[in-house]
């Protein structure tokens, strides 16, 4: 059996990075890691192969010589996906499509025949009998929430790792919190699932044998949603470093309450986690009970930052605007608090209702959506009627990106996380594609880009206060160039 395993191809979005990969000669930030788990669950005697449209092309010859063509998709893969779907029809290829655009989206490709709903631990059995008796039925629907501990090592051998910035591992399915506009409970439950620490270890120690020496984004929906567990993973990553001497970091995602279990950060530190995307969405605490972000009402969300920075980490923050509860004054709010509290990377987006979600849900009863979405949430676009003016909204929102990301501003940001961040745990490696990109960061950023001025003032007031921090300061100026990209082209 000949199975062709396509990832579409991403869009410019804040996530991307695509304006930097360049500086690290890389093609594209994360690997398709549902893809690689997929492609391990089929029968190891088939004949696979994976194209990730982000890294090269797909051609005609390869869609034809496959048996089946899988697809796997999110939101923001709409628009790619309807041209490789009417591709696979023109040359008469069936098929198989899954991911979150499929959940819920599938009615709007009627050339794809065959979808699988949900997670496919324990569906894919039946899948493979169909497949080899060429019956596919037309939707596959898991039946619940799978046991990932029965989930088996991606197949890292089916891509080229070194085009790649980034790897990918997943512990963990679900998050405990229920956000009126977050899909995840509705996609992976309310009850983490996790895998054993004995499990991803053997994953992350397949990443160290394949080469791999840089970060790890640890994709969970919210890596402490069963602290517990996320413990006994971290003494075992800890023992493993140790005893292996791995190079590799770690990135996560989790919630504001991490800053509550000193213990858990402490762990995570250890472990080599240097950065931790947190759901800060705003400041405005009647917008915070009115999504039921209850967990971040009841403190101080600028300390509760800067704990974890002077844990160790880089707090990278997501912020909505466009609340029925917010006021006129939003977007001021949201500049000062992200400029007082250090957060760097503020990815700041107009509210969406996405399907699936119990915000979808109201403003449909409410008779106030619009429009689907694009799935694209630092896109200046809103699919539904907002109380505030929606041009109100939108001209603020692309204001405020672009002040947020004005080199003076940014740079600002960067100093002050640098004053509250103490380095903690393992030091990384700077690799060859470090020092090419702060070599093209110089010339760049340093000569030909606006907001050099900024750029030099940064460069040697951290080279001569706090050295130990340089890397992490040029870092952060490549990544700035992408993000001041994205605003201007809002």
């Amino acid at each position: 059996m000949r199975i062709l395993l396509v990832y579409p191809s991403t869009p410019g979005t804040f996530w991307s990075f695509k304006h930097v990969l360049r500086f690290v000669s890389k093609r594209s930030s994360l690997p398709p890691l549902g893809l690689l788990t997929l492609a391990a669950l089929l029968p190891p005697e088939w004949d696979l192969r994976l194209v990730d449209m982000n890294v090269e092309p797909l051609t005609d010859a390869e869609i034809q010589l496959a048996d089946y063509v899988m697809i796997s998709a999110m939101i923001v893969h709409k628009e790619a996906v309807a041209g490789l779907a009417d591709r696979c029809a023109q040359l008469g290829k069936t098929v198989l499509a899954g991911g979150p655009l499929f959940s819920t989206g599938r009615e709007d490709y009627p050339t794809i025949k065959h979808f699988v709903l949900g997670e496919a631990e324990e569906i894919m059995p039946r899948i493979i009998e169909d497949l080899r008796a060429g019956t596919l039925a037309h939707t596959y629907t898991a039946p619940g929430w799978p046991d990932i501990t029965r989930s088996p090592i991606p197949r890292w051998d089916l891509i080229n790792l070194r085009h790649y910035a980034t790897m990918a591992v997943q512990f963990s399915r679900g998050c405990p919190f229920d956000c009126e506009f977050c899909d995840i409970p509705g996609l992976n439950g309310r009850v983490p699932r996790t895998k054993t620490p004995s499990q991803l270890v053997a994953e992350l120690e397949q990443l160290r044998l394949r080469g791999w020496k840089d970060m790890v984004f640890v994709v969970d929906d919210n890596f402490i949603g069963n602290k517990g567990h996320a413990k006994e993973l971290l003494r075992a990553v800890i023992e493993w470093r140790t005893r292996t001497r791995a190079a590799m970091g770690f990135l996560t995602e989790a919630s504001a309450n991490l800053a509550d279990d000193p213990e858990l950060c402490d762990l995570m530190v250890r472990a080599g986690f240097k950065k931790v995307f947190v759901g800060i969405e705003t400041p405005s605490v009647s917008s915070l009970e009115e999504c039921r972000k209850l967990q971040n009402c009841h403190r101080d969300l600028v300390e509760t930052i800067q704990i974890l920075q002077r844990a160790g980490f880089e707090v990278m923050g997501g912020f909505i605007v466009g609340f029925d509860h917010d006021g006129k004054d939003i977007f001021k709010r949201q500049f000062e608090f992200i400029q007082r509290s250090g957060v760097v990377t503020a990815m700041v987006g107009l509210l969406i209702a996405l399907p699936g979600t119990r915000l979808h849900r109201r403003l449909t009863l409410e008779g106030r959506l619009e429009s689907v979405t694009t799935g694209n949430n630092t896109e200046a676009s809103m699919n539904f009627r907002p109380k505030l003016s929606r041009e109100f909204l939108i001209d603020g929102y692309r204001d405020l990106m672009k002040r947020l990301y004005e080199p003076r501003h940014y740079y600002a940001r960067i100093r002050t996380f640098l004053s509250q961040q103490k380095p903690k745990g393992p030091r990384l490696r700077l690799s060859r594609t470090d020092v090419e990109a702060f070599i093209k960061s110089l010339w760049l950023l340093g000569i030909w880009h606006r907001g050099r001025i900024a750029y030099w003032r940064l460069f040697i007031g951290s080279l001569i206060r706090r050295p130990r921090q340089f890397p992490k300061a040029m870092e952060l100026a490549i990544l700035g160039y992408h993000f001041r990209r994205v605003a201007r082209d809002l």
